[in-house]
């Protein structure tokens, strides 16, 4: 799976809900090739949004190795004490921020099985993950909960990345539409 990037209009998206109907085999394959694409990416949490599907579902790996999805999930609970963390983002490679976050949180949420779960009082890494990637499912970035001039500054960094693929894309294109007609030429001149 292709994953997105800042710059693209599905991450800054309010994801819709998944039907009961939807949580089947084929979910469930999109699933495990969300978890693929994530560790193959070596990162920790994956929202649909971010691999094209602007569906409100994520996969999470935290640091106790559990595979765990989140569909239609709902942070129900969240401690009045934060903490502040260093994150980075698969959509936003080669940047990261220290962003504050309340410690604990509960959630609730489906399955991949369509049962519904509430995990109470999550802390550390996997209440971290969880409320990054559920900020996906809203259209939000870690980027729009720190520092505005970080923010701006890595817009505009990834503005320029996407103009630069564009401008290399048109050159390659051109190059091939050159040579496609030099070869059209060469052989009319042989057919002559």
């Amino acid at each position: 799976m292709r994953i997105c990037k800042l710059g693209e209009d599905v991450l800054r998206q309010k994801c819709v809900p998944v039907e009961s109907n939807e949580v089947n085999d084929e979910l469930r394959a999109t699933l495990n090739e969300m978890f693929e694409t994530m560790i193959s990416a070596d990162g920790v949490g994956l929202a649909a949004p971010q691999v094209g599907i602007s569906k409100r579902f994520f996969v999470v790996i935290s640091d106790d190795n559990v595979r765990r999805v989140f569909i239609n999930p709902e942070i129900i609970k969240t401690s009045a004490e934060n903490s502040e963390y260093e994150e980075g983002c698969l959509s936003l490679p080669g940047v990261s921020e220290k962003i504050v976050r309340p410690v604990k949180i509960s959630v609730s949420a489906i399955d991949e099985n369509g049962k519904r779960f509430v995990l109470d009082d999550v802390d550390g890494l996997l209440a971290r993950i969880i409320q990054h990637e559920n900020d996906h499912l809203n259209g939000i970035l870690y980027i729009d909960r720190g520092d505005e001039e970080f923010k701006n500054k890595t817009v505009e960094l990834f503005k320029k990345k996407a103009e630069r693929a564009q401008k290399k894309l048109a050159e390659k294109e051109a190059k091939k539409r050159s040579l496609e007609a030099k070869l059209a030429a060469k052989n009319a001149k042989k057919g002559k």
